[in-house]
Order: C-alpha cells, then sequence, then structure tokens
C-alpha cells in the first residue's frame, strides 16, 4: 500500500489522536520540518506525548506555551529541551541507551506515532533512516502510524537503516539540509587530554568516543598508529583523516571486521558524503551497539568519554549538574562496562580539571548534592585531565 503525500508538513497532524505516545527521530536526523508542524498545530490536540533522545533544531517545540497540550519525554536532553526540563516543562527518563529498544519491543513504552526523517525509496522500494538508527527502528515496528519526511539531502546508510517506503503511513516530501556540527578546536587544556589517552592506545584498538574538542584532540594524535577499528554510539568528523590515510581500516576486530559501526553519525557535509551508500560503514540499532556482550567481544576495546563531575572515589556524574539535569545517561555506562571486559581494553573518562574559568574544580571530595551517578566508583578506570592520568582500578 502506497503512503500518502502530504501537501504540508502540518497535515500530518489529522493522523494523530488526542493521548498519543509519538517517538521522533533524533540527533542529526530529527524531523524539524515535522516538528515545526507539530508545534503550529498541536493547539488543535490534547495529552500529546514526544518522546526523544537529543533533537537538533527543535526550537519550535521548546514554547513553553505549547505545555498544555504537549508533554516532551526526554531519553536524552539537549539545548531545546534542557531548560523545559529544569523547569518541570518536560521530563527526562534515565535509561541506557543499550534498553531504549527493548523498551518499545517489549511494549513497556507504547508507541502510538513515529516521526522520522529518511532518504528517498530506491528502486526496490527502501528508504533507510539516513544518519540515525538508535531506538527508531524499533520505534517503527512498534508504532500504529509512521510519518515521514522524505529528503532527498538524507544519505543512504547500511546495516539496520532500511525501512520500507510501503510501512509509511503518510509522507511530506522537501529537500532540507542536515544540520552541521563543525569540529571542535583545540586549547592547551583539550591538546594536553588527547595526548595523555593517545597514550593509553595501542596499535589494533578499537574505539568508541564522542563529539568534541577532548575526542578531536585524542584522535589528531593517533596518525603514527596502525590498523585502529570503529565500535562506537557515534562518529563525528575526526575519524576522516585516519581513515583517508589508512590508520582506521578496522581490519583487526573481530565483530563486523572491515566495517565502521555506530548507531547515528552526526558532524559536516564531508562526512555524510563519505557514508551515503558507502557498505562499509554500517548503522546497527542502539540495543546491539550498546551491548556491553557485542563491545567485549573486539579486542583492546579503547572507550572514551567524558564527565561532568567526577569525585576522589571515583563516582562518575555525566548527566547532571546538582539536581539540575543537563544531558543524559546514554551509552557511557554500556561502553565503560564493556571496554573493562574486553581483552586488553581500557575505560577512559576524559575532561578538563576545572569548569567555569577555571573556577570550579571538576574533581571534587564528593558529589555535589543530588549529582546523578552516571558510571559508579566499582566501574571507574581510567581518570584522565591534562594533569595526567589516574588509574582507579582495583585502588
Amino acid at each position: 500500500m502506497q503512503p500518502v503525500k502530504l501537501s504540508a508538513a502540518s497535515d500530518f497532524i489529522n493522523y494523530i489522536p488526542d493521548g498519543s505516545w509519538i517517538w521522533c527521530h533524533s540527533m542529526a536526523a530529527t524531523p524539524h520540518l515535522l516538528l515545526e508542524g507539530l508545534a503550529s498545530r498541536a493547539h488543535e490536540r490534547h495529552d500529546l506525548h514526544l518522546m526523544q533522545l537529543h533533537t537538533e533544531r527543535a526550537h519550535s517545540l521548546a514554547d513553553p506555551s505549547l505545555a498544555a497540550h504537549l508533554r516532551h519525554h526526554c531519553f536524552f536532553l539537549g539545548a531545546d529541551t534542557r531548560k523545559l526540563a529544569q523547569e518541570g516543562l518536560a521530563d527526562y527518563v534515565p535509561l541506557f541507551l543499550s534498553e531504549l529498544p527493548l523498551l518499545f519491543r517489549r511494549q513497556e513504552q507504547r508507541v502510538d506515532v513515529a516521526l522520522i526523517q529518511v532518504s528517498p525509496p530506491d528502486k526496490h522500494g527502501l528508504c533507510t533512516l539516513g544518519v540515525s538508527v538508535e531506538a527508531t527502528k524499533a520505534a517503527c515496528e512498534q508504532a500504529r502510524c509512521i510519518i515521514a519526511h522524505v529528503n532527498p539531502r538524507m544519505p543512504r546508510t547500511h546495516g539496520d537503516a532500511f525501512i520500507r517506503f510501503s510501512d509509511i503511513t503518510a509522507y511530506y516530501e522537501a529537500e532540507d539540509s542536515l544540520p552541521i556540527k563543525l569540529p571542535s578546536s583545540g586549547n592547551p587544556v583539550t591538546d594536553a587530554i588527547g595526548k595523555h589517552v593517545a597514550s593509553l592506545i595501542d596499535d589494533s584498538a578499537c574505539l568508541q568516543m564522542g563529539i568534541g574538542a577532548i575526542p578531536n584532540a585524542v584522535l589528531n594524535c593517533l596518525h603514527q598508529h596502525r590498523d585502529l577499528g570503529i565500535h562506537s554510539e557515534m562518529v563525528s568528523d575526526g575519524v576522516l583523516p585516519l581513515i583517508k590515510a589508512g590508520v582506521i581500516n578496522n581490519r583487526r576486530k573481530r565483530v563486523h571486521p572491515g566495517k565502521l559501526v555506530a548507531t547515528f553519525i552526526m558532524g559536516t557535509e564531508a562526512l555524510y558524503d563519505f557514508i551515503d551508500d558507502n557498505a562499509e560503514v554500517v548503522l546497527l540499532e542502539a540495543d546491539y551497539v550498546n551491548d556491553t556482550r557485542n563491545i567485549c567481544r573486539n579486542r583492546d576495546v579503547i572507550a572514551i568519554n567524558s564527565a561532568l563531575q567526577v569525585d576522589l572515589t571515583g563516582q562518575i556524574c555525566a548527566d547532571s549538574i546538582g539536581t539540575r539535569i543537563y544531558s543524559g545517561v546514554g551509552g557511557q555506562m554500556d561502553f565503560m562496562r564493556g571496554a573493562a571486559l574486553s581483552e586488553g581494553g581500557k575505560a577512559i573518562i576524559a575532561l578538563p580539571s576545572t569548569a567555569a574559568g577555571d573556577t570550579v574544580s571538576r574533581i571534587a571530595p564528593m558529589l555535589d548534592p543530588g549529582a546523578g551517578v552516571v558510571t559508579t566508583r566499582a566501574h571507574a578506570q581510567y581518570i584522565v585531565t591534562e594533569y595526567g592520568i589516574a588509574d582507579l582500578r582495583g585502588r
């Protein structure tokens, strides 16, 4: 059955009854045109619930006046939802990213509607979820209604990204650029951290890291390494020079050898062009990529994550500043544990030693009251700042 073509992005509101639980495709695949349509007509509905991870360009739904009609349920907070959550106008739901697809498949969380952004259908009638798979494939399987923004500029990706065009209920077609995340520029502090972390990485290691100045600083120090692999929750532009130089080739991985594995991609046009129809890049679901059992099957897994605060016993806070929720649990614990169980693996938390213009120490005698422990003191291994490396394992 062919999906219905919508003449306006807001027209999909006709498919959403009051009380609906809606999943929103997240990260760089956030269907912001559909969200703008939802914001413009949310007043026509009552008791809507919008579930999401980090969303890009979702400013339209940050209007507090929408709270009478729509409630955000955030598994990870971004700039557009952080203030709402801190003011009590949105809910933060702490959950490991590896468990979010299972929450839907086990029907512990209802999904009525999925809002997604996809690449155009190919000759076989297959679209792809493009730059972000995470929990969206699972949400689509459970939803009674799938609303898609078909975007000719969305890269066609491999792995778990495929979705049949005929499974879509209704779609809005429009060309739209993807959000751009430029590589963060470094400074003496992040450069020093990068060098310390790089000293812990051996040839043939399998890397997990995020986006930002510290991951880029680490990658900039790896040009003399050989046969590195990637099995990571996300991938950004920092890997491109190392792939071009042959340093990252994924040859020595035990799981998906020869393949770069992630669950979402975020960066620049150069990165999006690189992954477009690239069979050596596979985007898989978060319950697979972030599954500790799969992570530790690779040897020499190096998990590089960050934190907002670490106390002297090794407790790691990564989702809140005191009682104020800042981000989310995400996949940090998945990869910290996976790396620790990997043969030769290393779990690393890398962070500047201070914040707020050097007025606040991130290394504290105890966490601030109300701060959330994302990684426990029993799971902490290497803590790295610009001053050096502390190995807490077994201490």
